[in-house]
């Protein structure tokens, strides 16, 4: 039995389902809103963890592949309640965001929406790069950290984050393929090994089944749910060359779209993979993209919680996330130079530089960033402006 088993509280499952589904209303602003929600609700305000729980619980979460504040999510309700906690607390957690979601998709994805939800969109579009640049600058510091000042590891942590973004740019479908390689390289290296063979999910990760239909859908939404590493946002090249080049399930501009309503909604970022399910095979399709994608994370905190303390000591996965963690950074910075290429109005780049000096100059958060570009988009559709739909 392990410690975290033996001192866990007795907090009632109903209270676990009103408190995560709180945060999952109010949960606006991305893994850091997240992160600062559960510690206060699950440290400061009723003690159920310890200071050091939470932070084994972050520390872990961050080594793991998926969304880590809804890892992060379910652990704590694991912590509590055990299994039927987590799925309980995770659920919460995951589906005001996702009906919310499936919501504005029904509206924004629509085959003649209203002027004005199609100036919202294009002005959401144009600041989704800026979001991207925010995202990828603020992962760098955590990640360069690792590198334990060693100059050998920094120069490899540039060469990963430089291969990334080249990725992330010109060959999305690719991307795991490359982060994996990436990590491990960087265990190789640390460890002075010669090598080490492509694992299953480095050659699944290149996989993609020639027809669509819902066994395609299931394939996207599992590469983003298991596969994804670094946050959020590296989930967009994952899911973009899928969505609008293979399968045509939407417009460039749709998955604009697609990422803006995924940050500007409560919840973890990867929601994102409903609104493309949604387009390729409406709610019902959003739902199964969503189902497949958080499975991984519950499934791999369910079984791991118990041995999170060894994954922390773990050099070797350390040395992974290192490598693979940089080839991410690099890649969502990538993601944001072929999302900036989709927008198509001159406007919209204004917007967009508006945007980048708004949350990198200025500090201010993204949704609030998101809401004000939105707000110009529609302003500019009522006044007749061109919108690209």
């Amino acid at each position: 039995m392990t410690t975290g088993e033996r001192t866990r509280p007795n907090v009632a499952l109903g209270t676990i389902a009103r408190e995560w589904g709180r945060i999952g209303v109010t949960g606006f602003g991305g893994p850091p809103a997240h992160i600062a929600l559960l510690r206060r609700l699950c440290v400061d305000d009723h003690g159920w963890l310890s200071s050091d729980d939470f932070e084994d619980g972050i520390a872990a979460t961050n080594l793991l592949p998926g969304p880590a504040s809804t890892q992060l999510a379910i652990y704590c309700a694991w912590k509590l309640r055990g299994r039927p906690g987590a799925l309980i607390g995770g659920a919460c957690f995951i589906a005001p965001g996702l009906l919310i979601i499936l919501g504005l998709s029904s509206v924004f994805l629509a085959e003649s929406p209203p002027i004005w939800v199609l100036g919202a969109a294009a002005g959401l579009s144009a600041a989704v790069p800026a979001v991207a640049i925010n995202a990828a600058t603020g992962l760098i510091p955590g990640s360069w950290r690792r590198t334990s000042s060693h100059r050998p590891s920094q120069v490899r942590w540039v060469v990963y984050a430089f291969i990334g973004a080249a990725i992330a740019a010109i060959a999305g479908p690719f991307l795991v393929l490359v982060m994996l390689a990436c990590g491990l390289v960087e265990v190789a290296a640390r460890e002075r090994r010669t090598g080490s063979p492509p694992s299953l999910a480095a050659v699944l990760a290149t996989t993609t089944p020639a027809v669509g239909g819902l066994g395609a859908l299931a394939w996207v939404a599992l590469k983003v749910g298991a596969l994804s590493y670094g946050g959020g946002f590296v989930i967009i090249p994952l899911m973009q060359h899928d969505a609008t080049d293979v399968y045509h399930w939407m417009t460039p501009a749709q998955f604009l779209n697609a990422v803006a309503l995924g940050q500007i909604t409560p919840g973890p970022v990867v929601q994102t993979v409903a609104v493309v399910g949604y387009a390729a095979a409406g709610v019902g399709g959003g739902l199964l993209a969503a189902l497949i994608a958080f499975t991984p994370s519950f499934i791999v905190v369910m079984v791991g919680a118990p041995h999170f303390d060894r994954l922390r000591t773990n050099t070797s996965l350390a040395s992974f996330l290192t490598g693979a963690g940089a080839a991410a950074i690099g890649a969502i910075g990538g993601a944001s130079i072929s999302l900036a290429l989709q927008l198509t109005q001159p406007w919209q780049f204004a917007v967009l530089a508006v945007a980048i000096a708004s949350v990198l100059a200025f500090g201010r958060g993204v949704v609030t960033t998101l809401l004000a570009a939105g707000a110009i988009g529609v302003v500019i559709a009522l006044l007749g402006g061109p919108i690209t739909h």
